[in-house]
């Protein structure tokens, strides 16, 4: 397995025992990991549904919807991410995030250099079909 961060991180390895030893004590601790691991966990597994159950262009069409509801529902709003990025993180390359860019232009979607605009927000939505079951609309 590998994993990238998208922002410069600093990442500390904690030995078991002394998790397990702070876990006996502090109950407030052994709750806020839990619930974190949980979270986490339930995002993977939300991620690898968007992965599996929809095609590229409907994963681009929710990440385009969700960073449309972020924007405060904003019609042009920039990516914040290099496109190169996004297509690493919606599972596919970028020669198909740019064929994908073309193919939801007639579902609203104009693409210049780094900045969205969303010209029918509708047709887009009924595109990707946002679901409670994959889509978490604060992340």
């Amino acid at each position: 397995m590998s994993a990238r961060t998208l922002e410069k991180s600093k990442i500390i390895l904690l030995p078991a025992i002394d998790v397990r030893a702070v876990f006996e004590i502090d109950n407030a601790f052994a709750r806020a990991v839990v619930t974190e691991l949980a979270q986490c966990y339930r995002g993977v597994i939300k991620n690898t549904k968007n992965l599996k159950l929809r095609t590229s262009i409907e994963r681009l069409a929710n990440q385009l919807v969700k960073l449309y509801v972020r924007s405060g529902n904003l019609a042009e709003f920039p990516l914040n991410i290099e496109k190169k990025r996004l297509a690493s993180y919606l599972g596919m390359t970028p020669e198909n995030l740019s064929r994908a860019f073309k193919t939801l232009q007639a579902y609203g979607v104009v693409i210049k250099g780094q900045n969205v605009k969303l010209t029918d927000i509708d047709a887009l939505k009924s595109l990707a079909k946002p679901t409670p079951l994959i889509d978490d609309p604060k992340s």
